[in-house]
């Protein structure tokens, strides 16, 4: 009996023991899993030390302050991942554009984009147009472009954004073709209604994701592109499609998990074309093609089944090969600011070495690279919800606002020694001061 009697004044402390075990237990993968003992950092910036990253250094200090992500959940790249694809950003703005249609493209196909006007005169007092390129298969009407270009919009940009072909809900397609990871037809497209439409503007090219590939591919595929663009800003792109895939079946990040949930997501935006895609004429895409693309569970199947036939290439090696942008920007002569997070899932770390590799040989090229922020994420803010603005946001418009008053100064400067006294009435053209 006392042995008994002792027992069951013992076993509430076993419990108790047991629950402490459970909950320190449980606190203990929520810190890893949350990575709350990462500490905040500025980016790293990488760069070549030139008089234009002296002076950005100085005038961007979104570039050289820590970023400080919302405390309970902002230190996991998976955390900003989801939520950056899930709702994009908070308390979203609502821009009021107008959209255009451009049907004359090389296959007939429709490009769209949507204009917005500027809510005020930029700092410059110059006209300046954001042409911006969205991520796979977004346009205008996603949450994080509405903010960026609410934001933008505000501090004097014009903004034109492309719709990626297939990709806005009930527009059908005119060609039997949509969108590629670095197709830079339609982009081409708006950049050149907007010289066309606006012969006194100068362009501030931003892309982000896949974009941020086509962008840079454009700048670097033709020098003429570059004509009239102040500076390129390109986050969290992989630089490499042909690199990138293998890490896409790895499951570490859970890159693997991902893979799925984008192939899913490109699933839903192709088989409601399936009747434009067979039915058009000269069609390179059969029912066999379709029928794969819906039991694809990898982003590469998808590619090898049906995205690399738009194009005609003859292998998904070659698709990958001939579309990154890793082959054209070297070739980027205008300022480049390169945005990447180490903590995001979608883009392995060895795909960085291409960044900076290239700060290493174009001084015109800055890398920055967060401690955290996902992919797209970078939100900032309290300890739950985060702010509307997210760091991407006030990072690349301070990038562009700088670039832009750096160019202004230089072309006063090139005004002054040819005799003019006006910088407006000088050639709009900046390739030149671009140089040195």
């Amino acid at each position: 009996m006392n042995y008994l009697h002792t027992f069951s004044q013992e076993l509430p402390a076993v419990f108790d023991g047991v629950k402490l075990a459970a909950v320190a237990t449980v606190l203990y993968i929520l810190v890893r899993c949350l990575n709350l003992m990462s500490p905040t950092a500025p980016p790293e910036i990488v760069y070549q030390d030139t008089l234009l990253s002296r002076y950005l250094l100085k005038s961007c200090p979104m570039l050289t302050k820590e970023y400080i992500p919302p405390l309970l959940w902002g230190k996991s790249g998976h955390l900003q991942t989801a939520l950056y694809g899930k709702m994009g950003r908070v308390n979203t703005p609502t821009p009021h554009g107008v959209r255009k249609f451009l049907p004359m493209l090389q296959d007939g196909a429709t490009a769209t984009f949507d204009l917005f006007e500027a809510l005020g005169d930029h700092s410059t007092g110059d006209d300046i147009t954001m042409v911006i390129c969205p991520g796979i298969g977004n346009h205008s009407e996603k949450n994080y472009i509405r903010t960026f270009v609410d934001y933008s919009q505000q501090q004097g940009y014009r903004c034109a954004v492309l719709n990626h072909l297939g990709a806005l809900p009930n527009m059908e397609l005119t060609s039997p073709r949509m969108f590629t990871c670095g197709c830079t037809w339609e982009f081409a497209a708006m950049v050149g209604y907007i010289r066309r439409a606006f012969p006194q503007t100068l362009l501030v090219v931003v892309g982000f994701s896949l974009g941020g590939n086509i962008v840079c591919k454009y700048l670097g595929e033709n020098r003429s592109n570059q004509e009239r663009v102040l500076c390129g800003v390109s986050v969290c792109q992989g630089y490499s499609a042909l690199r990138a895939q293998e890490t896409f079946f790895q499951w570490d990040q859970c890159r693997r998990l991902y893979n799925f949930v984008l192939a899913n997501s490109m699933k839903k935006l192709i088989l409601p074309h399936r009747d434009s895609l067979l039915s058009l004429n000269s069609s390179s895409i059969a029912d066999a093609d379709l029928s794969r693309v819906s039991a694809a569970t990898s982003l590469m199947q998808i590619d090898d089944s049906i995205m690399r036939k738009f194009h005609g290439y003859s292998s998904l090696n070659e698709y990958y090969e001939k579309e990154s942008c890793v082959h054209y920007i070297h070739k980027i002569t205008v300022p480049l600011l390169l945005v990447n997070s180490l903590d995001d899932p979608l883009v392995h770390p060895s795909l960085l070495a291409v960044p900076r590799s290239l700060t290493e040989k174009m001084p015109n090229v800055m890398f920055a690279l967060t401690q955290h922020g996902g992919h797209m994420g970078f939100f900032e803010g309290a300890v739950l919800l985060p702010q509307r603005l997210s760091w991407m946001d006030k990072a690349i418009v301070e990038y562009a606002d700088a670039i832009c008053h750096w160019e202004k100064k230089k072309r006063w400067s090139l005004c002054e020694r040819s005799g003019h006294g006006d910088a407006n009435v000088c050639s709009l053209n900046t390739e030149a001061t671009h140089s040195g």
